[in-house]
């Protein structure tokens, strides 16, 4: 899908928060969004936590790692936004609960700079990746 603007992102991430919506989990429904600096992960992560009903302003977790949000819907009760492109390991991870999130179906998990993180990533994660056209509009491909 090309998004030529953030009206065309917003649209996009409310099909794909559509789609997920849908699927029964048997742990947390974990979403990996890959691509360059810059090309729209949280902007796309935003849009989503908006459509989930979360009204604060959600940022890039870089210097925290991870933020939790709880929320109030029918299906997920926390949406954790974690952010690895300081992580130096998968083990690091582990300090932060990882393996509790993971086993919690009322979990939604957006991972910025999955590839990171590689070998703690589910294999079955839904995976999301932009990146710059030379028309300036972005390509996101939803895997």
């Amino acid at each position: 899908m090309i998004s030529k603007n953030t009206g065309d992102t917003q649209k996009i991430a409310k099909k794909f928060l559509d789609k997920i919506v849908k699927k029964k989990n048997k742990t947390a429904c974990i979403v990996g969004l890959y691509g360059e600096l810059g090309t729209g992960k949280t902007t796309f992560t935003q849009y989503v936590t908006k459509e989930l009903g979360i009204k604060k302003k959600v940022n890039s977790p870089t210097f925290v790692i991870m933020k939790r949000y709880p929320l109030k819907h029918e299906m997920f009760e926390n949406f954790y936004h974690l952010d690895a492109y300081r992580l130096k390991n998968e083990k690091e991870l582990l300090n932060l609960g990882w393996k509790e999130i993971l086993s919690k179906k009322e979990n939604i998990v957006f991972i910025e700079w999955p590839e990171n993180i590689k070998k703690a990533m589910p294999k079955k994660h839904h995976k999301i990746k932009i990146k710059h056209l030379k028309t300036g509009h972005r390509e996101i491909k939803i895997q």
